[in-house]
């Protein structure tokens, strides 16, 4: 079996998901929709110029070029009902329905859904209403967090530390407009004391298989202070996900999820993305699900990753995901983002970046660059995504730092403590 295969997105997870895929003796040819500088480098890759909402021009690509596999990256195109769209039209697409995607369409949703089905989450509420907003997280203690409803390019999520900040961020929200239609409606819930972790499995309705753990860094700066992030760099494995509490995720979260879905009438198809808090006595809660691989968490786990992703994204289509495996390298990844000067807020583009023709050990996935003519140029907050293994975090982090000095653009920023938590781990077992 030989397929064509299209990946839609143009970020660093798409970069990452088109490489490994590109990497199967199944895949004749793999297109990107529209991809970036890096996808454009990559041999055995071609960029093709269709934005992911516009479902007709993809869809009208895919039957031309006969693709018998398309993955769908970001959470807009899933979400506004892509899979539907290209189901109709007769063609193979990983991913849920718009009716299945709501999980991370509508935090609303997901909240009820959580609560109906008994799956364990932070306390609560909903609102369109400034005032009841603000009263309502008066019953909580503090800090409290705000969430716009909708999608917000992960950025959508602020934790007040008085009520009286609260007050100002929820009006911001509902009355400012902060986050467009994503904000007209916020959730309001209690903070989550422990360690967040990621934990994304692939299913087929009430089949499925996990990936390796993972955990991101969301705060700009070191020690997750600053501002939130759609994610400055990510490890795996998490070793705060033991193998009781992994054992735990999948009876407690994974299991009732996939079969609430299917209770629902929704039967839930595709990469589904757990965040959880896990606190410090054992317990697992749901922050937050994703309807597609995260980012930057793709990048560390698809480097560990040793299945084929082909014959297991066909797996998944073809209700056929028994049969398949997923296997990793124990050698830990470590990724981190290089962002550009002002991001996550207003950022700067266009700068060009050097260094990526020299020889490292870390694999590069690009997140927001251009190709132009020669030159790779920034074009959006997140540029890079350097990642790299090691027999330990520690070790891959270090391969990662060393490698980043020979790159460079103009307001260049990242964290330098990216897999803090999993080195400290790794001290205190040695000692």
């Amino acid at each position: 079996m030989f397929l064509n295969i299209l990946v839609i997105g143009s970020g660093g997870r798409e970069h990452a998901l088109a490489w490994k895929l590109s990497q199967s003796a199944s895949a004749e040819s793999v297109f990107v929709a529209p991809g970036n500088g890096g996808t454009a480098l990559e041999p055995a890759i071609t960029n093709i110029p269709i934005e992911p909402m516009d479902f007709d021009g993809l869809i009208e690509f895919a039957i031309r070029e006969q693709v018998g596999l398309t993955v769908v990256g970001p959470e807009a195109p899933l979400v506004a009902g892509i899979v539907d769209r290209f189901h109709d039209a007769g063609l193979a697409c990983l991913g849920p329905s718009a009716a299945a995607a709501q999980l991370e369409g509508s935090k609303s949703f997901s909240k009820q859904f959580l609560v109906k089905h008994g799956i364990p989450t932070a306390a609560y509420g909903s609102f369109e209403s400034v005032r009841q907003a603000c009263d309502f997280a008066r019953t909580l203690p503090l800090p409290v967090v705000i969430k716009a409803d909708g999608l917000a390019a992960g950025k959508g999520v602020l934790i007040a530390q008085s009520y009286e900040e609260a007050d100002q961020v929820i009006a911001h929200m509902l009355e400012g407009d902060a986050f467009g239609q994503a904000g007209h409606r916020v959730v309001i819930e209690e903070f989550l004391f422990g360690e967040e972790a990621s934990f994304i499995v692939i299913a087929n309705g009430h089949s499925y298989l996990p990936f390796a753990t993972s955990q991101d860094h969301k705060a700009l700066l070191d020690g997750d202070l600053g501002l939130n992030t759609g994610g400055m760099g990510a490890y795996s494995p998490a070793p705060v996900v033991t193998d009781a509490i992994h054992a735990r995720v999948l009876s407690e979260i994974i299991e009732p999820t996939l079969a609430g879905m299917i209770a629902d009438g929704h039967p839930y198809k595709g990469f589904l993305y757990a965040g959880l808090m896990i606190e410090p006595t054992g317990d697992v809660k749901v922050v937050e699900f994703n309807c597609r691989f995260g980012d930057p968490e793709t990048q560390p786990v698809l480097l560990r990753m040793q299945s084929d992703l082909v014959s297991l994204c066909v797996g998944a289509v073809n209700n056929r995901l028994d049969s398949c495996t997923l296997e990793f390298t124990d050698a830990a990844a470590v990724a981190v983002v290089l962002a550009a000067e002002g991001y996550p807020q207003a950022y700067r583009k266009n700068e060009e970046i050097e260094g990526l023709s020299l020889p490292m050990a870390s694999k590069v996935f690009h997140c927001g660059t251009l190709l132009q003519g020669t030159s790779i140029k920034t074009s959006g907050g997140r540029v890079l995504a350097v990642t790299a293994l090691g027999n330990s975090v520690r070790a891959a982090q270090s391969q990662v730092y060393e490698d980043i000095q020979g790159i460079q653009f103009a307001g260049m920023q990242y964290r330098l403590d990216i897999g803090y938590r999993a080195i400290a781990r790794e001290k205190n077992s040695a000692s």
